[in-house]
C-alpha cells in the first residue's frame, strides 16, 4: 500500500505472480531491494569521526541551527552499499541501447575520460593565472577550430554550459544585433515552427520577444512560402531544428534562410540534431547565423540528470562581434581571455555580455576534442552517415507493423505514430513501459507534438547490427503482442522493475521533496 510519502516502503514483488514463495528481505537474488536512506539510517552512526568543534563565538545570531542536521547515519559500507545498489538499478549507456529520440545518447568512449583526468586538465582551477593554464587555453582554441571548420562559422562561443544556455546565448546575440542597428523596439517577434524543440519557444520568450508559430506541411517539414507569409518588419528571427524534431531534413532551408535574410532577420538553428549531418553540411553554408552545439551529445561526452554538458555557439560573420564574454585571443604564442567589454570594443567587437562565470564546461571540451581527434574528419562522417544508417534500417524492419509518421527516408531518428495500436487497448505509454520489461530505455514517447502518440526513436552509430536486430526483435514481439490484444503485457507495466507503474503526472505536479518517519 502506498504512503503519502510518495513510494512504497515495503518490499514489492516483481514477475511470475505463480511464484508465491517470496524471500524474506524482500531480495530476488541480485536484484536487491532497497529502502530510502533515511528509512536505514540510524541516530549516532556515523563512518566518520568528527572532533568536537573548540569554543567559538557564533555569528548567524537568529539563523542559527535549533535542532539537529536529520541525516542518516550510517556506516561507511553501508553507504558505499546503498549508492552501489541504487547505481545497479539505473540504465545507462553502459546498459544497453538507449534509443532515446532527439538526445543522441551514444557510446562515450573511455580514452576521453582518460585524456579528462589528465592532471593538466583535471586539476587546474579557472582562477589560476593564465600563464600556467597555456595548454587548456591551447586546447580550447583548437576545439573552437574544429567546430568552425565543422559548421562554417566565423566565431565559436565557448561559454554556454548545455543547449537550451546555447539557445539562449545565439538568441542573445541576435538581440545584441538588432538593437545595435536601433531596431529593438520594433523587431519583437521570433517564428517558432510547430515542430521544434520547446526550449526554443521558451528562450525566445525568456529573452522578451513573442513567439509567432509557423505550421509545419502535411509531410513534417517547413514550408518556405509559409515562413515568408509570417515574416514582417515585426520579426527578430526565425528558431528552425534541422534536421528536425521528426527526423527529417528540413529540404527548403536555402530558401526559409534567404527569405529570413530578405525581411532582414536572422535564422537561428537549434544544433540538438547535428549528429544526424556531422561532416556531411555546414550549416552556415545553408544560411544559419547562430546555431548551439550540443557537445554532450554529438561530440560523446555522457549526460543526464542534469549535466556535465557543453552548449558552445557558432556565429555567422553577422554576429561574431557579439560573442559574450570572456573570449580567446591569441598573441604570438601566447592565449589570453578578454574579460571586459572595453578591451573588446578597443579590438572592433560589441559583445553581447557575459553569460557565466568562467569559460565554459573544460572538462567536456577535453572529452568532446579527444573524440574528435580520435575520429578525424572522415571518422566524423562516417558517424552521421552510420546513425542515418541505423534509423532507417530500424524504419524499414517496423515499417510493416508499426505505423510510421512519415513513410519516407529520415534521418538519425524515425518517428512513429500510434495509429497502429488503435482498437488494441495499448497505448503509447504502456508500450513504452513494457519495453522496460525487456530491458530497455523507452524510447522519447509524446513527442513531437505534431505527430499523436509519437515514439521517437535513435539509435545513433554506436549501435552494432546484433544490437539493432535483438532491439528490433524486441519490438516487434512487443508489437504482435498489443495487436493478439494480450494486454496483460502492457497495463500496469513494466512488472519486472524495482518500482511498477507510477503516477508520473502526480509526481511532477505534487512533488514529495522532504521525507518524514511514517506515524
Amino acid at each position: 500500500m502506498l504512503n503519502d510519502q510518495g513510494r512504497p516502503t515495503a518490499p514489492v514483488r516483481n514477475g511470475d505472480d505463480s511464484d508465491t514463495r517470496g524471500t524474506f528481505t524482500g531480495n530476488r537474488a541480485l536484484a536487491q531491494e532497497e529502502a530510502l536512506i533515511f528509512e536505514i539510517g540510524r541516530v549516532g552512526t556515523t563512518g566518520v569521526d568528527i572532533e568536537e568543534p573548540t569554543a567559538f563565538a557564533p555569528r548567524l545570531g537568529g539563523l542559527a541551527r535549533q535542532d539537529g542536521i536529520g541525516l542518516p547515519g550510517l556506516s561507511e559500507p553501508e553507504a558505499v552499499r546503498h549508492y552501489v545498489r541504487l547505481s545497479q538499478q539505473n540504465y545507462g549507456i553502459d546498459t544497453g541501447l538507449f534509443p532515446l529520440g532527439s538526445c543522441t545518447m551514444k557510446h562515450n568512449p573511455r580514452l576521453n575520460e582518460a585524456l579528462a583526468r589528465l592532471p593538466g586538465f583535471a586539476d587546474i582551477h579557472p582562477l589560476q593565472p593564465l600563464s600556467t593554464v597555456q595548454g587548456a587555453l591551447a586546447l580550447f582554441d583548437e576545439l573552437s577550430r574544429w567546430l568552425r571548420e565543422l559548421t562554417g562559422a566565423e566565431a565559436i562561443a565557448l561559454p554556454p554550459k548545455a543547449g537550451a544556455h546555447g539557445e539562449f546565448c545565439g538568441m542573445a546575440a541576435i538581440k545584441a544585433a538588432i538593437a545595435a542597428r536601433g531596431e529593438a523596439a520594433t523587431r519583437t517577434v521570433v517564428l517558432v515552427p510547430d515542430s521544434a524543440h520547446g526550449t526554443n519557444p521558451a528562450t525566445a520568450a525568456l529573452l522578451g520577444f513573442s513567439v509567432r508559430p509557423v505550421p509545419a506541411r502535411a509531410d513534417g517539414t517547413v514550408d518556405a512560402a509559409a515562413v515568408a507569409a509570417a515574416l514582417g518588419p515585426d520579426v527578430a528571427a526565425i528558431m528552425l531544428t534541422n534536421p528536425n524534431t521528426c527526423g527529417l531534413f528540413e529540404r527548403d532551408v536555402r530558401a526559409i534562410a534567404h527569405a529570413v535574410h530578405e525581411a532582414g532577420a536572422f535564422f537561428y538553428c537549434d544544433g540538438a540534431n547535428f549528429n544526424a549531418i556531422m561532416g556531411k553540411v555546414r550549416p552556415m553554408d545553408l544560411g544559419v547565423d547562430a546555431m548551439h552545439l550540443n557537445l554532450h551529445k554529438t561530440f560523446s561526452t555522457p549526460h543526464g540528470g542534469g549535466g556535465p554538458g557543453a552548449g558552445p555557439v557558432a556565429l555567422s560573420g553577422r554576429l561574431a562581434a557579439f560573442a559574450p564574454l570572456p573570449y580567446l585571443k591569441q598573441d604570438g604564442e601566447t592565449f589570453t581571455l578578454v574579460e571586459d567589454e572595453a578591451s573588446a570594443r578597443e579590438a572592433g567587437a560589441a559583445p553581447l555580455g557575459r553569460l557565466t562565470a568562467f569559460h565554459g564546461q573544460a572538462g567536456v571540451f577535453v572529452r568532446a576534442l579527444a573524440f574528435m581527434l580520435s575520429h578525424g574528419a572522415d571518422g566524423l562522417r562516417q558517424a552521421s552517415e552510420d546513425a542515418v544508417l541505423n534509423a532507417n534500417y530500424i524504419r524499414a524492419s517496423l515499417g510493416n507493423l508499426m505505423s510510421v509518421a512519415f513513410d519516407r527516408p529520415t534521418m538519425h531518428e524515425v518517428l512513429f505514430d500510434d495509429a497502429w495500436l488503435k482498437g488494441t487497448g495499448v497505448t503509447t505509454l504502456d508500450f513504452a513501459k513494457a519495453l522496460i520489461d525487456e530491458g530497455y530505455h523507452p524510447m522519447t514517447v509524446y513527442f513531437p507534438l505534431v505527430v499523436h502518440g509519437a515514439m521517437l526513436v535513435e539509435p545513433t552509430e554506436s549501435e552494432s547490427k546484433a544490437s539493432l536486430d535483438l532491439f528490433i526483435a524486441t519490438l516487434r514481439d512487443l508489437a504482435h503482442s498489443a495487436l493478439a490484444g494480450e494486454t496483460e503485457r502492457f497495463t500496469g507495466a513494466p512488472h519486472y522493475a524495482p518500482r511498477s507503474r507510477l503516477d508520473e503526472t502526480r509526481a511532477a505536479r505534487q512533488p514529495v521533496l522532504r521525507w518524514a518517519p511514517p506515524p
